[in-house]
């Protein structure tokens, strides 16, 4: 039985929209080439901030993000970012009994950023204020104590299969894949995903549904 839902956060319950546009700004280049860039080298099998290295080699990301913070031009996050089923699908989770809990691999200020929109969640937190990222199987188990439950009762949802479904399913939850944003949409038919994925899902509102129906 179902008793706790965690969320990814990006392409999951906040598009990226904003994020790859402030990183085109800050580095002199149009958003569709970091677009572009990005979708290339995640088709690749890379880590999408190896479209940033591409535009600019040997950069030290986490320099730059200091730097874009310091100029005024750093990370910002408003009910606009977020996808439109994303708050009424948390309410309605919670409304139902289940413990809703938000991580996803972000920096700490994107942490700070999600609380201040006060969604209907019982924990968030990200990768750089628990100091483990997806896929690491460290990471899960802090999802797993954030949900207050036993792994197999957590169903994690999230667009990408190999920081998301695949590890999910390996530390012993349940996982979800939403399709959603290019990683959701590119392996949305993918056999080993379908194989995996508990839930395969179009949307939070019918992830919600089924849910809830199913209590």
């Amino acid at each position: 039985m179902i008793r706790a839902v965690a969320f990814d956060i990006g392409e999951t319950l906040v598009h990226d929209s904003r994020l790859w546009t402030m990183w085109a700004d800050w580095l002199g280049v149009p958003p569709h080439t970091v677009s572009a860039l990005v979708g290339a080298v995640v088709a690749q099998g890379r880590d999408s901030a190896d479209a940033l290295r591409l535009i600019r080699p040997g950069i030290d990301i986490a320099a730059e993000r200091a730097a874009m913070e310091a100029a005024g031009r750093g990370e910002r996050l408003d009910d606009g970012d977020l996808y439109p089923d994303a708050r009424p699908a948390l309410q309605a989770l919670r409304a139902a009994g289940l413990r809703v809990v938000v991580a996803g691999n972000q920096t700490a200020r994107t942490g700070e950023l999600l609380r201040d929109l006060d969604l209907p969640a019982h924990a968030i937190a990200t990768s750089g204020e628990w100091g483990v990222a997806k896929p690491d199987p460290l990471f899960f188990a802090q999802v797993v104590g954030a949900a207050a439950c036993e792994a197999h009762e957590i169903l994690y949802v999230g667009d990408h299969p190999v920081r998301d479904v695949f590890p999910a399913k390996a530390a012993g939850l349940q996982a979800a894949h939403l399709r959603r944003g290019p990683w959701g949409y590119l392996w949305a038919d993918d056999s080993e995903v379908a194989l995996t994925a508990d839930w395969r899902v179009g949307s939070l509102t019918e992830l919600a549904e089924r849910l809830t129906a199913a209590r």
